[in-house]
């Protein structure tokens, strides 16, 4: 509520929400609730996704925008706050449009060679710059993004210019394994499981190295879509957008990807696996991290997840009666922040495990009844901390916390200024 109440005196303060969240849809605008309270509760992190992509140097010029196909001129002069959660299909997706001025002659790239190109330099920087705070689809469903870009071409030997979509819908898990990827097998294997169109017509993206196989081409090369087909997508993701209304197709929404299911014999056969990091962890690190003596770590599977369990004991100094809000944030900034970087050096980079589950007993120098927090961390945005490109805050926004057994969330300027 706090924060929502400081969106809102923005709104009256003149040119003040637009240096502050030039590129972010503010919560008002949205009429779905649940996209609504997502944008609220995401918006400090939407408003970084904004500042990071607008810092990124893009070979030509790209503005967020509602309104795709616009003049330069014009698009400078628009409303250019487009990124929003939104609802389709019954998920919810965070949507990102924009138009990117690069004109591309039609004589030496054909419409595969621009879409690729495009994907390249603006589409992956954008995901490169969302994806970080959004380790896991427990938020929402998929990034949808659509970009504009222009096309130069002689009809009849007449010069003109026209513009194409791109349009890239991928499930969170897909755009996490191919934001990741190290090699072009994985960034291939990531965006097979992405859908991408151009023109509302669907594409498939060869993203290794050199031209593709004969076999890949046979299999995936693009084919014209039939009549209907293209009338059926394009009367529902049109060329240029309404102002205010998503661009991104509602039926082109991926089915989410099928549950997983960790049984003992599989979480036992992790414990077995990483035994000798667990042993050597919980002995190098016991002084610091206070590990309960009858609780040793263990693998638990979470919210489709497996992570390692680590219950720990959290001593706070704080007044009688204060919040248990305010005892986690406290249990994470003078105790969990810090056991971060030395967990993750007993880890590979890729381990066969999700996150850690920091399960703390927190107690108050009163005497009084101790708080149970959990702290479920995907290895994602623990990196992302451990390498001081994500605040604190931003890996407690991508974790699941559980105060008491009871999901929350978590900020700790407010909680930490309450009682």
């Amino acid at each position: 509520m706090r924060l929502l109440r400081i969106v809102t005196t923005l709104l009256f303060l003149p040119g003040a929400l637009l240096s502050l969240n030039a590129q972010v849809v503010t919560p008002m605008e949205i009429p779905d609730p649940r996209s609504q309270h997502l944008q609220q509760q995401y918006i400090k992190a939407l408003m970084d996704i904004g500042a990071r992509v607008e810092a990124h140097k893009f070979p030509y010029p790209f503005y967020f925008s509602r309104v795709l196909d616009v003049d330069l001129d014009k698009q400078k002069q628009l409303d250019q706050r487009s990124i929003r959660f939104d609802t389709r299909d019954g998920q919810n997706v965070l949507e990102i449009t924009g138009n990117y001025y690069a004109s591309y002659s039609a004589e030496r790239m054909d419409g595969y060679e621009r879409l690729k190109r495009t994907f390249n330099d603006v589409l992956m920087p954008i995901l490169q710059a969302a994806v970080p705070h959004f380790p896991d689809d427990t938020v929402f469903a998929a990034f949808a993004i659509e970009v504009s870009h222009h096309v130069r071409q002689k009809l009849m030997g007449i010069s003109s210019e026209h513009a194409e979509n791109v349009t890239l819908i991928i499930p969170v898990l897909a755009a996490q394994k191919l934001v990741d990827a190290k090699t072009d097998e994985q960034r291939q294997a990531a965006v097979l499981e992405a859908k991408v169109y151009l023109n509302a017509q669907p594409f498939s993206l060869w993203l290794m190295e050199g031209a593709p196989t004969e076999e890949w081409k046979e299999s995936n090369a693009p084919r014209p879509a039939s009549k209907n087909q293209t009338v059926q997508v394009a009367s529902i993701s049109p060329n240029v957008a309404v102002p205010g209304t998503p661009s991104v197709a509602p039926n082109l929404m991926k089915a989410p990807a099928p549950a997983r299911i960790f049984t003992p014999e599989s979480l036992a056969k992790l414990q077995r696996q990483n035994d000798d990091a667990i042993t050597r962890m919980a002995k190098d690190l016991d002084r610091e991290a206070h590990f309960l003596p009858y609780a040793a770590p263990g693998f638990v599977g979470f919210r489709q997840g497996a992570y390692l369990q680590l219950s720990i004991k959290t001593q706070v100094n704080a007044a009688a009666g204060s919040s248990r809000y305010k005892l986690a944030a406290l249990a994470f900034d003078e105790h969990v922040a810090g056991l971060v970087r030395p967990v993750l050096n007993y880890f590979p980079q890729d381990p066969d495990f999700d996150g850690i589950d920091f399960s703390s007993a927190v107690h108050v120098v009163d005497g009084s009844s101790p708080v149970a927090v959990e702290f479920y961390f995907p290895f994602r945005t623990m990196r992302c901390f451990a390498s001081y490109d994500c605040t604190g805050q931003q890996l407690l926004d991508s974790a699941t916390i559980l105060i008491n057994g009871e999901r929350a969330t978590l900020d700790l300027e407010v909680a930490e200024g309450k009682n």
